[in-house]
């Protein structure tokens, strides 16, 4: 794997925290940071498509505001779903 080494400015907190972290789980900071890296891009494409879907979803019904949905959700709510 080839890497590219950076810098990046943390506050002190943080870094005491990621340090326990790390040193709890018998890493390096880099490690630590490789991985929540990794997570956090892996969680992001995750919620990207489950929005995408959301918005097909919501296009295909006809929503087109938040009120929309409030409305559908009531509606729902009080059996007026499929009369």
């Amino acid at each position: 794997m080839q890497t590219q080494t950076f810098n990046i400015a943390l506050p002190s907190s943080l870094v005491a925290r990621m340090d326990l972290v790390a040193t709890n789980e018998y890493r390096n900071r880099s490690e630590l940071i490789r991985e929540a890296v990794r997570i956090y891009l892996e969680d992001k494409l995750e919620w990207d498509d489950i929005f995408e879907f959301g918005r097909k979803a919501a296009k295909k019904a006809g929503i087109k505001s938040e009120d929309d949905v409030n409305r559908i959700v009531q509606e729902y709510r009080h059996g007026k779903k499929g009369q």
